[in-house]
């Protein structure tokens, strides 16, 4: 069986806002999900969805609302939540504020050495007065991990020349380099404290098509050196497909389906996964011809202000009164094949 790495429980993430009342921007909304390790589990969804914001929670970038963490068996958050559902004399339903124990929290700084990230934008993550040699190394001066100067230096080298540049690179500043060569050294600096796990940001969506697979490639190939664990964020699910030994899909800060990549591509149970693979572009003319494409109507509702019940009920065309007034429980429908949505309890 396989060996949890990564569990994260009923994890919430809201973002206040200034001279608003109620919780502001819900970002995330009661996720549930593990990750084995040594393997990918891809993120996909539209944007706004909540994905990055999730991945950054996970790492605690950004502190969670509530829920719970848990890391190789030992919970670095949790967090009981600090919201009540209640209904105004108009009738209209709003969650308030509730007076709730402190979270559970551990020191984080032990754990960076285990959790990385890969930025998105790799122009905006690399400091632009600092050469690339110091921005990887900064990482090993934080935590110790050079003994002397010449180590430091040597390391520098052996991770530039993993992530495919060369030695000579580390003397240069990141305006001197391509985007795909910027995201080489964000990957570097990632490595560089040798971690366990690493969220993906999408890596390549800032990239040419063709410098994306030598990245996809590159990832995959420290993967099975180093025994990587990988939260794979991006929007292209061909990249997802190809990467990923589980894909989760989300929607407006929720879950709404989790499966092995080859059943969900073959076999997705959410409406909403069925739009987004109707999307997906064929080379084959004949067979795009003949494919129904799935057209959501109206537009994806405000994080601040949420529809109760399903979230994806207001573009849903099978959306019940029951969608409306009550959330679909997250479970399971087929082995490993996890979704929530009521079409799928009848």
């Amino acid at each position: 069986m396989a060996e949890k790495l990564l569990e994260v429980k009923n994890l919430h993430k809201y973002f206040p806002v200034k001279g608003v009342k109620g919780p502001g921007v819900q970002a995330v909304e009661n996720v549930s999900l593990f990750i084995n390790k040594g393997e990918t589990l891809g993120l996909v969804g539209e944007s706004g969805c909540g994905k990055t914001t999730l991945g950054r929670t996970i790492l605690r970038l950004h502190e969670p609302t509530s829920g719970q963490i848990v890391y190789h068996g030992e919970p670095i958050y949790e967090g009981e939540y600090p919201f009540e559902r209640k209904e105004t004399e108009d009738g209209k339903s709003v969650l308030v504020k509730k007076n709730v124990p402190r979270p559970k929290a551990v020191d984080m700084f032990p754990m960076r050495r285990k959790m990385q990230i890969i930025f998105q934008d790799p122009a905006a993550s690399l400091d632009p007065r600092m050469t690339v040699g110091e921005i990887i190394g900064e990482a090993l001066d934080i935590h110790k991990l050079c003994d002397s100067k010449a180590q430091r230096t040597e390391r520098i080298k052996e991770l530039l020349d993993k992530v495919g540049l060369n030695t000579e690179h580390a003397n240069r500043f990141p305006h001197e380099f391509s985007g795909g060569q910027q995201q080489r050294v964000g990957i570097a600096r990632a490595l560089a404290v040798e971690p366990e796990f690493i969220v993906c940001d999408e890596p390549i969506s800032a990239l040419d098509v063709s410098i994306q697979s030598q990245v996809v490639n590159m990832l995959e190939d420290m993967q099975q050196e180093m025994g990587l664990t990988y939260l794979f964020i991006a929007h292209d699910l061909s990249v997802v497909r190809h990467i990923s030994s589980r894909i989760g899909v989300m929607y407006l800060g929720s879950l709404v389906e989790l499966a092995e990549s080859y059943e969900l591509n073959r076999n997705p149970l959410h409406p909403y996964s069925q739009t987004l693979l109707s999307a997906v572009p064929v080379p084959d003319p004949e067979v795009s011809r003949s494919r129904q494409r799935i057209v959501l109507e109206g537009d994806i509702p405000s994080p601040m202000n949420p529809p109760t019940g399903c979230r994806f009920h207001t573009r849903c065309p099978y959306a019940s009164e029951k969608c409306k007034q009550c959330a679909p429980e997250f479970k399971e429908h087929e082995p490993g094949h996890w979704a929530a949505c009521h079409l799928l309890d009848k």
